[in-house]
């Protein structure tokens, strides 16, 4: 799995509603969902892994078993071989799994397995029978249409071990534009949007990268759409900045934004990154 690709993907881009499968044991669970373009470069998925590493290592670390999984890795082993290099050093005894629906992909990564620091398995969003601590799921739900999307979120969110997180999203080619919806149990947390800020015009520029629960709802009158245009706002506000380099414009925009009262989650620190998290109650569609 990764971005969707050809117009075969987005004529059968759909789940039908199914009832719960009994819990297999791991490896045994039915692979849910479709293959995707896999596309993959090396360092794509650096924004999400470093907010993984700023925000995700108490939760790992605190877990009996640190097991991370990373779903839909693409044509090559190398965003799962970052994600384990990214957050091993940090986390002891990490677990780091990734999963492809396509058993030809996951044939073609043998020679990177390293078990049971690293390993590759045929899965999908059922998560292949495994009780994650820590999903991360990029670029593999845009081929899918909103309901669908809505049933695998569900679905994963199911699979996770106990207090487990699911961030899932999608990114450009380049990782140069991101956004990710984080999840528990209970459903959608909060909302990230990173950039390298350099590249945008304005902070919009990132709807084309909202999730699938999301992009559609981008229209005047709908929450996401008014953080946006807010966040527009804030950028022109403040140009004057523009002197001192983007990332302080971005700094200087998103502190207006939680002077208005958006409400913002973690460390205004991430804010130098190009980064912002906010609530999802405050962007969620109506």
């Amino acid at each position: 799995m990764s971005e969707a690709g050809g117009g075969d993907h987005k004529r059968r881009a759909s789940l039908a509603p199914r009832k719960a499968d009994p819990r297999l044991a791991a490896g045994r669970a039915r692979a849910l969902g479709l293959p995707t373009r896999g596309t993959t470069n090396a360092n794509r998925l650096r924004r999400i892994d470093r907010w993984l590493l700023a925000t995700q290592v108490p939760r790992l670390r605190d877990a009996a078993r640190p097991l991370v999984v990373d779903l839909g890795y693409g044509s090559s082993a190398v965003t799962t071989l970052e994600l384990a290099g990214r957050l091993g050093p940090v986390v002891p005894g990490l677990e780091v799994v990734g999963l492809e629906i396509d058993p030809a992909r996951v044939a073609a990564v043998a020679a990177d397995r390293d078990p049971p620091r690293v390993d590759f398995r045929v899965g999908g969003f059922e998560l292949a029978g495994l009780r994650p601590v820590l999903v991360r799921a990029f670029n593999v739900l845009r081929q899918y249409d909103e309901e669908s999307a809505a049933r695998a979120w569900q679905t994963m969110c199911a699979a996770l071990g106990p207090g487990g997180l699911l961030v899932e999203g999608t990114c450009d080619e380049w990782g140069r534009r991101a956004a990710w919806v984080a999840l528990d149990a209970d459903g959608p947390l909060t909302l990230t949007l990173a950039a390298r800020v350099a590249d945008l015009d304005r902070p919009s520029d990132l709807a084309e990268r909202l999730p699938k629960a999301l992009i559609h709802h981008n229209v005047p009158g709908r929450p996401v759409h008014e953080f946006l245009r807010a966040f527009d706002g804030a950028w022109a506000a403040a140009a004057g900045l523009s002197t001192f380099g983007p990332r302080q414009r971005w700094t200087a925009a998103v502190q207006a934004l939680a002077d208005a009262g958006w409400p913002f989650v973690g460390s205004s620190r991430r804010w130098r990154h190009g980064e912002l998290t906010v609530r999802w109650s405050a962007v969620a569609p109506g």
